[in-house]
């Protein structure tokens, strides 16, 4: 009943917002969605008023929505439709490089693999797992070396070498295996 009731400070809220890319309509369901976390996590002896509460939790919904959709905003799909061809047929991107030059495409996607990787390696490997395997693989533009190399340089036995570069190496799997799904 509350959510009913609340409406119109929904349709409120989504004034502010109607000169963005989104339909009303989508706001609006939005905003509901925030109309209702705030009923269900409102509390009366906080002080403030349910109406003040709400206007906020509706707000920040949008709020996410909309920068959601602004971080994707600059993605290209190479699967996206971008035209037509003579016989009427729809056209991608990925259809072009594939008629032109299919090694443009597989260097795009393997330099698409490396970013994805080096992001991978920066958010769940640490510091020493880092060096290890950079130092290892001649990562970041470095040189290769052996683990005995590594453990040499490092004042640790290879041994421990092996074990950090292969612990590294199944964080960064699982990593982008997460990041696949």
């Amino acid at each position: 009943m509350l959510v009913e009731h609340n409406m119109r400070l929904v349709a409120h809220v989504v004034k502010k917002y109607q000169g963005s890319d989104h339909d009303t309509e989508d706001l609006l369901s939005v905003g509901t969605i925030g109309l209702i976390k705030a009923v269900n996590t409102f509390k009366a002896d906080r002080g403030s008023r349910l109406a003040t509460y709400a206007a906020r939790c509706v707000e920040n919904e949008i709020l996410m929505l909309l920068r959601a959709n602004r971080k994707f905003s600059k993605e290209v799909s190479l699967f996206e439709p971008i035209g037509v061809d003579r016989d009427g047929e729809t056209v991608s991107l990925v259809d072009i490089l594939e008629m032109d030059n299919r090694e443009t495409l597989d260097t795009m996607i393997f330099k698409q693999d490396v970013k994805e990787m080096y992001a991978a390696i920066e958010s769940c490997l640490t510091d020493t797992e880092r060096k290890v395997l950079g130092m290892r693989y001649g990562l970041y533009r470095g040189k290769e070396h052996t683990q005995r190399e590594i453990a040499s340089m490092l004042g640790i036995s290879r041994s421990y070498v092996s074990r950090i570069e292969k612990r590294a190496i199944e964080k960064i799997r699982e990593e982008l295996c997460r990041g696949k799904l």
